[in-house]
């Protein structure tokens, strides 16, 4: 983990205001990866924190299922990433053209 801040299952839950339960089907569903191999012994870091209440997000506010907010949450990184990607792109085409 990359993030300096780590918290147990136990705060996680706490930060995201949800029940253990919900935590564990979102890391099934792929939408979180903590380390530790069971849920009383994961950890999470910060960007766990944010990818959770986003996905917390979808599915409350579009009533989605877990497995449609991973799907959700996966289109939306990639779109930030071919968006960015588009950015450098220009640039460099700026150049070309100046």
């Amino acid at each position: 983990m990359s993030n300096t801040l780590v918290i147990d299952m136990q705060e996680f839950c706490q930060v995201v205001d949800l029940p253990a339960a919900f935590v564990i089907e979102i890391v099934e569903h792929g939408i979180l990866e903590p380390q530790g191999r069971q849920p009383d012994e994961w950890l999470f870091d910060s960007a766990a924190l944010s990818i959770a209440k986003r996905a917390v997000k979808l599915h409350h506010e579009l009533q989605l299922e877990w497995d449609g907010v991973a799907l959700a949450l996966n289109l939306l990184d990639e779109l930030e990433h071919v968006r960015a990607e588009n950015r450098m792109l220009r640039q460099r085409l700026g150049r070309f053209l100046e």
